[in-house]
This record gives structure tokens, sequence and C-alpha cells, in this order.
């Protein structure tokens, strides 16, 4: 993302942070902003590297021999951060605090298309409960609504 001053931001946490400034999805206090920055840590290190790459790998036509090998190790760490969300949201419908924040929105990229890196869902209730909580914010659009240039 170019900003207006020919700034450069490359990395999604980055571009919600900066979005989020002082809004509702960035919450105030020290405490509860470690908080989301934590998630939004746990996003990139423990989740990304595992759903979003066996999702992604699911899409290439071929797999290198290498890449395969890595597919349980991915797969069982994948499963391990999923159950991670899933045990959070037995006690709270969102990441941090009562509301939603940029730590929902981090994680909801990749959560909710897990099922195409070969994860089921449907071993993740409260996920799935979370997920429908996401799609009924207003103003919420789909990949597939987002507009096209």
């Amino acid at each position: 993302m170019i900003l207006d001053n020919g700034s450069r931001l490359i990395k999604l946490n980055a571009i919600l942070h900066y979005f989020a400034y002082e809004s509702s999805w960035l919450p105030t206090g020290r405490l509860i902003r470690a908080e989301v920055l934590s998630w939004m840590l746990f996003e990139q290190y423990s989740h990304e590297p595992n759903v979003a790459t066996l999702r992604f790998w699911n899409h290439l036509k071929s797999i290198n021999p290498n890449r395969k090998a890595q597919t349980p190790a991915k797969r069982a760490n994948g499963e391990a951060a999923l159950a991670i969300m899933d045990k959070r949201f037995e006690r709270n419908i969102w990441l941090v605090g009562s509301a939603p924040t940029i730590a929902d929105i981090a994680l909801f990229a990749y959560t909710h298309v897990a099922e195409e890196g070969g994860y089921e869902l449907s071993d993740y209730p409260t996920i799935q409960a979370w997920i429908k909580c996401i799609q009924a914010l207003p103003k919420f659009v789909t990949m597939d609504d987002w507009p096209k240039s």
C-alpha cells in the first residue's frame, strides 16, 4: 500500500494498524493493545506459515518433494494453531476484549478459508461461530464481492 506521502506499507498487520489508528478496531490501553499485538504476532508466526501455506500449496498444480515432505508438520502446526484459537473462543467471542479488533481481522483472513488447505473447520465449533460473527459485522464484504480493479 502506498500512502499519500509516498510511504509504503507492505505487511498486512502494519496496514491494519495504520487504518485502525484512533478507532475501536485498535482499543486504547497498554494491556489490551499488547493483547491485540500478541494475537497478530500469533497470526504471523503460528497460523499463517501453516494454515495459509497448505492452502497455497493445495492451489498449485504440482508440489515439489521438499514441500510435500513438510506437509505433515505444517498440518500438525496448523491444527495446533486452530486449537489455540478454538480454546480462546470458548471463553470469549472475540480474540481480545468485548468487541472485534484488528487481531480478529488478521486471523479471519486465512482461518475462514482453512478448509481449502485441508483443515476441517467442523472440528472447531467456536471458530465457526466466530467466523459467523465476523461475517455479520456491518459493512462486511466477502473476497468475492471485493471490487476488482
